[in-house]
């Protein structure tokens, strides 16, 4: 299988994840965070500089519906994911590409 075809179908799985089970994931709290909790230090966690970002907290900020902001902000995650993996790999081609001496 040629190497356009395998991503293209890693690419559409992963949409399909961050758009539909993406919202099936579990809302209990992280290894780190249950952990702060059980010792009791959660209370002095500080907010992260990009909480008021708009894909804070796994959804995406304006949007009401629970269920289509987790699917936006999936999909948003996923495609600017590809746009900056790809644009790194096309770098790092062209720079490998070059001719040699």
């Amino acid at each position: 299988m040629e190497t356009k075809k395998i991503v293209s179908i890693g690419f559409v799985a992963s949409l399909f994840v961050a758009a539909f089970i993406s919202f099936y994931a579990s809302s209990h709290p992280d290894g780190l965070e249950f952990v702060a909790e059980q010792i009791g230090f959660l209370n002095t966690a500080k907010d992260s500089a990009v909480a008021t970002s708009p894909l804070a907290n796994y959804s995406f900020a304006g949007i009401e519906n629970e269920r289509l902001s987790i699917a936006v902000a999936g999909l948003v995650g996923v495609g600017l994911t590809a746009l900056f993996g790809f644009g790194l790999f096309s770098m790092v081609k062209k720079k490998d590409s070059s001719p040699r001496k």
